[in-house]
């Protein structure tokens, strides 16, 4: 990118403090894919100005598939190491564009020491939209159907289903739902570490069931709010020959694609 991503350590040495912690993930560091979404989030808070920092070489997971896995053991000393870093920088507000990371730092490190203003990177952009900050404009996806796939982490389990397609309609696209969304919405079958497994077997596989039905509604686009739901609708739309026809993309990749960044 064409400007530079400061430190908490940076931050530090100036004895200074960012408005908030950008929390990559896993995903959003080493999946090629992913890694498209953090560049977007990251455009569109340089562009309106936005005071963030990440934690470099010092972020680790965050546990949450070892927990999730039944290793209760691994997950709370990868939580504690991320404590220990948080709490010396003296942290307070934390955005992450990967719901798996929202929940757990949100729900699962307040009892081990961790407390922290932790917000999904719709619900920051929604925040800063309604505070005049972020201005959204049509561009190229006026009009053209969209379809939303709630993340299982940030809409059942946080009841967040409104930030994401509050930022969608500012695109002034035609937002298509599906018949399971938001609290009656489908997994795209990464969540609980399934992600890093094959699946059982069965009659279809979760992410093809998942897809076959937003592909129903004939979208131009399928959007997500998590890597996971990404990587699993996309390999979906593969499977089903469509990936020329249908895109999948984050939310933050459609804003800045309008924005032209």
């Amino acid at each position: 990118m064409d400007f530079n991503i400061k430190t908490m350590a940076e931050y530090a040495m100036e004895g200074k403090s960012p408005e908030v912690l950008f929390w990559v993930g896993c995903a959003g560091s080493f999946d090629d894919r992913a890694k498209k979404i953090t560049k977007a989030f990251c455009k569109i808070l340089n562009k309106i100005g936005v005071e963030f920092a990440v934690l470099g070489q010092e972020e680790s997971c965050t546990g949450d598939p070892a927990k999730r896995a039944g290793n209760e053991f691994v997950f709370q000393m990868m939580a504690m190491t991320n404590i220990e870093v948080l709490n010396a920088y003296d942290v307070k507000k934390i955005v992450t564009a990967c719901p798996h990371c929202f929940n757990t730092l949100k729900n699962e490190y307040p009892n081990l020491g961790g407390n922290y203003e932790v917000i999904h990177h719709t619900q920051f952009l929604r925040q800063l939209m309604n505070e005049g900050r972020l201005k959204i404009e049509g561009g190229t996806f006026k009009g053209r159907r969209i379809t939303f796939h709630d993340p299982c982490y940030l809409g059942r389990a946080n009841g967040e289903y409104e930030a994401p397609r509050e930022l969608l309609e500012k695109l002034d696209a035609e937002l298509i739902e599906m018949k399971r969304c938001k609290t009656n919405g489908l997994c795209c079958g990464a969540g609980g570490a399934q992600m890093f497994k094959e699946p059982e077997k069965g009659n279809k596989d979760i992410n093809i069931e998942r897809t076959e039905e937003a592909l129903s509604f004939e979208p131009k686009v399928i959007a997500t709010g998590c890597p996971f739901c990404n990587t699993m609708l996309t390999d979906g739309v593969k499977h089903f020959n469509k990936n020329h026809e249908v895109e999948v993309k984050d939310i933050v990749e459609l804003l800045a694609e309008a924005e032209d960044l």
